[in-house]
């Protein structure tokens, strides 16, 4: 059954909302891969209103990814609608697929065709080429491609038109300096303009942009959590130190993150 308009942080979402593109709902979504398959999610209905900074978290497994190509529009859920889905998404999934017989420039310059523009395809390719210095590997074969040039691509074909929605997958994985820095810039500027942005980003780059709502992907639901964030200077910062396994490690960051906190790896001498 789908349930009705819910209140969150940000006020009721109406349905005449939804129509106007002014928020973005999942109604009772769920997700499997294959029709005996185990459901990877069920039931999830969450509102993102307009201007709205979403944290999608959770461990490896849980179902993040698959939420986010349902909300890209990528992944069809098999339970469930997406309502007031923006008509341009911009989509960068973790994994670039580079498989393709084409240069970084050839892809690019399709990309924007098949998102309307023709004489314009040309300006916009320059354009994302040059904020992601893309410059010298527009020639370059997509399967040539280091991880972090081909996730530049990946990110530049996401922004070749202004999104509405611009939902990205660990967008600073592999990354060079200062194409880190660029993606700050990007979700700032899909946000002034009304848009809606959903990150998922196990580095934990994404809290110094302080998110709107994190969803906690657990147990084939999420949970909607508004961000709580304190009052400047009335909290201190306390570093605590742990050495344990590299095994443990990912379950236990994964645990320390789910509980709102900071956690960063470093590896001993040893390792």
């Amino acid at each position: 059954m789908v349930s009705g308009p819910r209140s969150c942080r940000h006020g009721l979402v109406r349905r005449d909302a939804l129509r106007q593109g002014r928020a973005v709902e999942l109604w009772s979504v769920g997700v499997r891969y294959g029709r005996r398959s185990p459901w990877v999610l069920q039931q999830v209905t969450l509102s993102v209103p307009a201007g709205t900074l979403v944290e999608v978290a959770g461990r490896n497994g849980a179902g993040k990814s698959s939420l986010l190509r349902v909300l890209a529009g990528v992944l069809a859920p098999g339970a469930g609608a997406v309502l007031g889905r923006p008509q341009v998404v911009g989509w960068a999934p973790e994994r670039f697929p580079v498989a393709q017989p084409m240069t970084a420039g050839e892809y690019l310059r399709a990309q924007a065709r098949v998102r309307g523009l023709q004489a314009g395809a040309e300006g916009a390719v320059q354009r994302e080429a040059e904020r992601f210095g893309l410059g010298p590997l527009l020639a370059v074969p997509l399967g040539e491609l280091s991880k972090g040039s081909a996730q530049k691509v990946g990110l530049a074909q996401a922004l070749l038109v202004q999104p509405g929605l611009l939902v990205l997958d660990e967008p600073w994985s592999g990354l060079d300096a200062a194409a880190r820095g660029v993606v700050p810039e990007v979700v700032r500027q899909v946000l002034g303009d009304g848009g809606v942005v959903a990150v998922a980003d196990h580095q934990q780059q994404v809290a110094a942009l302080q998110p709107d709502l994190r969803w906690l992907v657990e147990g084939g639901g999420v949970q909607d959590r508004p961000v709580q964030r304190a009052p400047a200077g009335s909290g201190r910062r306390v570093v605590v130190q742990v050495e344990l396994d590299e095994e443990r490690a990912p379950d236990l960051l994964d645990e320390l993150r789910r509980r709102g906190l900071s956690p960063r790896l470093r590896r001993g001498p040893g390792g």
